[in-house]
């Protein structure tokens, strides 16, 4: 391959250390909230806080990613995306540290700063992803959503032991901010490297290259006016909405039904797991079709299943409910996938992911809340289930024509 050919490619396809950068990103965009579950009463007791405030820092997340996500494309066209996602590090690491500084109210406030950073990455992630490898856009979103997912079940799972190694509550979610560090100093890193490649790709070709990832077009026309960036943005908030639900309300439900509140801990971390494989196969072939609607319909009709069986007998297989319910929710790395394909142009993918996401994410608060309430006014599971299924069944609706090739 001749020297100018490299470059551009490297230019365009970003390389390996924008990938490792993209993945070490994905990484954080989970532990900052799932950190909190393991260690969230030894905090309470220590801070003589209320379950009130509990419940508080368990929303803030939801709110941040809706409020924030809606500001992040306006941050990338005025510092760009490169630049931008570099601030989101920064401040998740910030809000990080800062939560382990004080009391009651300190914590909240960190956990808003450091959600408001992961809230920044998701959606300009994406338009990263859209923008450095155009080619590769199913094998990336792939793998960035299972980074996420693998994060996730890293902040469960290590917390506590951390915690206990060195020092209790504060310590566990601090030694989070060394992840977000790294990745911060390798984003930088890769950026500069692709800086570099594109700038000599543009001195070789006597071109202006205008895809550099830090400079967006001009604005259009508003994608509040578009119907198709109102499907893309309820199909997600209907998959997010779903997530929230069952990674909320699995464990409860199981141990109501009999299954030991140990295993019931063990499933809900199995539900998180399956979708790993998922979010790295699926994607690959759905962006190698025209349309993903068959993807989408397909996952859901999995995921249908095991929310029937949960509703009807969840004693009976949980561990095939759990799976079956799992591999549905894969279909957040189709959601994304979608993001990026429904979009001609960086800019337009920058406002659709701000748009879906933040939109989305409002609509998703609502999930859990709903059906907490369903429970309690029935005294049973069966209607709250129900609604679950009714809201898939519209997800699978919206994501059929969510995945049919146009855009917005």
């Amino acid at each position: 391959m001749a020297p100018a050919a490299r470059v551009a490619g490297a230019a365009t396809g970003g390389g390996v250390l924008l990938a490792v950068a993209v993945v070490l990103v994905a990484l954080n965009l989970r532990p900052a909230i799932t950190s909190v579950g393991p260690v969230l009463g030894e905090a309470r007791d220590a801070l003589g806080a209320s379950a009130t405030w509990a419940g508080v820092l368990t929303t803030i997340p939801g709110l941040c990613f809706a409020a924030a996500g809606m500001a992040a494309p306006l941050l990338a066209r005025r510092a760009g995306t490169t630049v931008a996602v570099a601030l989101a590090m920064a401040v998740l690491a910030a809000g990080l540290v800062v939560r382990v500084l004080g009391g009651p109210l300190v914590v909240l406030g960190g956990t808003m700063v450091a959600t408001a950073g992961i809230a920044l990455a998701n959606v300009l992630v994406p338009v990263v992803v859209k923008d450095s490898f155009p080619a590769r856009v199913g094998l990336m979103t792939g793998t960035y959503t299972a980074a996420l997912q693998v994060g996730g079940a890293l902040g469960s799972a290590a917390t506590a032991p951390v915690g206990e190694a060195f020092g209790g509550w504060r310590a566990g979610l601090a030694s989070w901010a060394v992840l977000a560090v790294a990745a911060l100093a390798v984003w930088l890193v890769a950026a500069r490297v692709r800086r570099r490649a594109i700038a000599v790709d543009a001195a070789r070709t006597g071109a202006e290259r205008s895809r550099t990832g830090d400079a967006q077009p001009p604005r259009s026309r508003s994608l509040l006016r578009s119907p198709l960036a109102w499907v893309v943005t309820v199909f997600f908030g209907l998959q997010a909405w779903l997530a929230y639900v069952m990674m909320g309300w699995l464990p409860e439900v199981l141990i109501d039904s009999g299954v030991p509140q140990a295993r019931a801990g063990l499933l809900v971390g199995a539900l998180s797991v399956v979708g790993v494989p998922v979010s790295l196969a699926i994607p690959v072939l759905a962006a190698r079709r025209t349309s993903q609607s068959g993807w989408i319909v397909g996952l859901g009709v999995i995921g249908l299943a095991g929310m029937v069986g949960l509703m009807l007998a969840p004693a009976a297989a949980p561990l095939l409910w759990t799976l079956l319910v799992g591999l549905g929710m894969g279909v957040f790395s189709l959601a994304l996938t979608v993001i990026a394909l429904r979009a001609r142009t960086i800019a337009d993918t920058a406002r659709l992911s701000g748009m879906a996401q933040g939109f989305g994410y409002l609509l998703a608060a609502v999930g859990p809340f709903l059906f907490g309430l369903l429970h309690d006014v029935t005294a049973g599971w069966t209607v709250p289930f129900a609604m679950l299924i009714a809201v898939l069944l519209t997800q699978m609706t919206f994501g059929w024509f969510a995945g049919r090739p146009r855009y917005v």
